[in-house]
């Protein structure tokens, strides 16, 4: 038995987590926290919040020297789980978490070209999307260890907004918005444990979503032409992740996990809107690539009570030709401090966010954004802390 290597694990959840969330591929932000199912005890709840500013602004647009400022916003993560045994050999997890979203507020010299480029530039725009989650593991002894079968489902929505200036309506503003109810999707997967030296091998696959708002639960407002209602198509998609970790040494942990996210699912967001002078079907273009997380990390026992990590992320860009989402380097670091029954954890991560070209094609439908440019090198910071109660 490697002494110590049980208290490692909050320290490992710690970072993980921030990593995770801190600068996941695409749109990606929480991860359902069912890693609560492995804790002791016959009931347990954590919650916590993840805070993260990505600071990524243009080089260059229209091949002029960029002067706006960062257009990404910063944004919060909320993460709750409750799980309970119903058996010796059966436990249930309740969790919530915005498992998706997006969030930019653009300058003056943005808008403006996006605006001579196609007629409308992009003022602010944005979506979350919750998921409320039931997720339920069984387990029976296999060898050295315990063998889980794991599945349940969740409820996600999506809320979308984006405020425009159009250019053919006189220079008006006006805002798209679709709110597409709870839609139904699914997880499974399965894990193999030896809790004496903390090691751990799961696997979890979770389902796509197809989001179809209607013509009720969408709108586009403009200052000139009123209000009318407008509806949409889009899919947010299905990923696998494997998970590793292994006492290495007493009070020494090694981690590592590998995830594919099925970003190509997402080409196109597809809309109508009625009843305006901008009547009619249109779209807006991501034409994105599969994308793929790694990471790796190192966990270590101070003592009965404190714990930490390190590790290192590397998520590969999925952006082909409309979007500056690139490949990114995450370095995170997390501490745990531990009572009898409670736990606190905390930590922060770095990002650093390869640079890229993204050269213009104002025509709907084909690769290139609306105007050319550039951005650097640029970086993302997180901070996060959750705390856990257990009996």
């Amino acid at each position: 038995m490697l002494k110590g290597t049980k208290t490692i694990l909050c320290g490992l959840a710690c970072a993980t987590a921030l990593t995770g969330s801190a600068m996941a591929g695409g749109f990606s932000r929480g991860t359902a926290d069912t890693d609560i199912l492995f804790e002791d005890g016959n009931f347990a709840m954590r919650s916590g919040v993840l805070y993260v500013a990505p600071q990524r602004g243009y080089e260059t647009i229209g091949g002029g020297a960029a002067t706006d400022g960062a257009y990404t916003d910063a944004y919060a993560i909320p993460s709750v789980a409750v799980k309970m045994n119903l058996h010796d050999s059966v436990s249930c997890a309740g969790t919530y978490t915005d498992a998706f979203g997006a969030s930019a507020s653009y300058g003056p010299q943005a808008i403006a070209i996006g605006r001579a480029a196609d007629g409308t530039g992009t003022i602010t725009e944005g979506f979350t999307s919750s998921e409320f989650g039931m997720t339920c593991g069984a387990h029976f002894n296999a060898g050295n260890g315990r063998f889980w079968i794991l599945g349940g489902g969740f409820l996600q929505n999506f809320n979308y907004s984006q405020t425009v200036n159009v250019a053919p309506l006189g220079n008006t503003n006006a805002t798209l918005s679709f709110n597409d109810r709870f839609r139904p999707g699914y997880r499974i997967g399965a894990a193999y444990e030896i809790p004496e030296i903390a090691l751990r091998a799961q696997i979890m696959y979770r389902s796509a979503v197809e989001h179809t708002p209607s013509s009720a639960e969408g709108s586009f407002v403009t200052q000139a032409a009123g209000s009318s209602s407008a509806s949409g198509n889009g899919t947010l998609p299905r990923s696998v992740e494997l998970k590793l970790q292994s006492g290495i040494a007493p009070e020494w942990l090694a981690f590592g996990s590998v995830k594919w996210t099925d970003w190509s699912a997402l080409q196109t967001l597809n809309y109508t809107i009625d009843g305006t002078p901008l009547a009619g079907n249109y779209q807006l273009d991501y034409f994105w690539r599969d994308g793929w997380t790694v990471t790796g990390g190192i966990g270590h026992a101070f003592n009965d009570m404190v714990s930490g990590s390190l590790s290192l992320t590397w998520d590969k860009g999925v952006s082909t030709t409309e979007d500056a989402h690139t490949d990114t380097w995450t370095l995170a670091t997390g501490l745990s401090v531990k009572g009898d029954r409670s736990e606190f954890r905390f930590g922060g991560a770095v990002t650093h966010l390869a640079g890229k070209s993204i050269a213009a094609d104002p025509v709907p439908g084909n690769p290139g954004n609306s105007f050319a440019y550039t951005v650097g090198g640029d970086w993302s910071y997180a901070l996060g802390a959750n705390f856990r109660v257990s009996f």
